[in-house]
């Protein structure tokens, strides 16, 4: 019998991806993780520095009207002084959110002196019309005080959407341009507008659309009284009331 010895056992190689020669997370190390950082610092420091800007451009602007008495709603002041607020507006690169955040500062912070409804309304109203964006809402609920002038001269192609209540002159000098107000408004709403949209959802005082030249003027609550609407068209809960009845101003009730 022939012997036959055993043959020699080789080892085979190791497996790769199971083995010491290869490591699976090898491949891992091309990649690099990149910390993303947010300069949040300088976020908020920029946004104070356009909120400062915003704000020391309303200061100015009632350091040159005071004594023109502005709010006491002189036709030709209440242009002088949309002339001084665009004269600082046009400086400032900022956006919706500053516009939101100027109205709510202007009575919930010691940071703007005081508040006066002529000039405030004024100067939001130009913040508004020439902001970037088409679309705006002024957030006024939380305000005890109602600002007067809110969308004068608003242009056309902006839409401004307006929290709480107004003031008086809202929307007056209106340019084609959509102002909507959730609540309610004063006396001589959209007074000489010439083209646009005006929707307020509750109750307008007296005067309204006096000297209006053209437009549309909504109503969802009651008119209280029309003013000497030259042309255009007013609604009181979906109903014509101007040209019709109203011709005669102040009567409607």
């Amino acid at each position: 019998m022939q012997n036959v010895s055993p043959k020699k056992k080789t080892s085979s190689p190791p497996r790769q991806g199971f083995g010491l020669l290869y490591n699976p997370f090898e491949e891992f190390k091309t990649f690099q993780v990149t910390k993303t950082e947010i300069p949040l610092d300088r976020i908020v420091q920029s946004t104070e520095q356009v909120m400062d800007q915003i704000r020391l451009g309303y200061e100015k602007l009632l350091e040159e009207e005071a004594k023109e008495l502005v709010w006491m709603v002189q036709y030709n002041t209440i242009i002088k002084a949309y002339e001084v607020a665009e004269k600082y507006i046009r400086e400032i690169d900022y956006s919706a959110e500053d516009i939101e955040d100027f109205c709510f500062a202007l009575e919930n912070t010691h940071r703007i002196p005081y508040l006066i409804p002529g000039p405030a309304g004024i100067y939001i109203s130009a913040l508004c019309n020439y902001a970037k964006e088409e679309e705006l809402v002024l957030k006024l609920s939380e305000l005890k005080t109602e600002i007067n002038l809110i969308g004068f001269r608003l242009p056309k192609g902006k839409r401004l959407k307006v929290e709480g209540d107004t003031g008086d002159f809202t929307g007056i000098g209106l340019e084609g341009g959509e102002l909507e107000v959730e609540g309610n408004a004063k006396n001589w709403t959209g007074a000489g507008m010439r083209s646009g949209r005006i929707l307020v959802k509750k109750n307008i005082g007296l005067h309204t659309g006096e000297w209006m030249m053209g437009g549309e003027i909504y109503v969802g609550g009651r008119v209280r009284g029309l003013g000497n609407i030259v042309e255009g068209k007013v609604y009181e809960r979906d109903k014509l009331v101007y040209p019709g009845k109203a011709r005669y101003p102040n009567l409607y009730y």
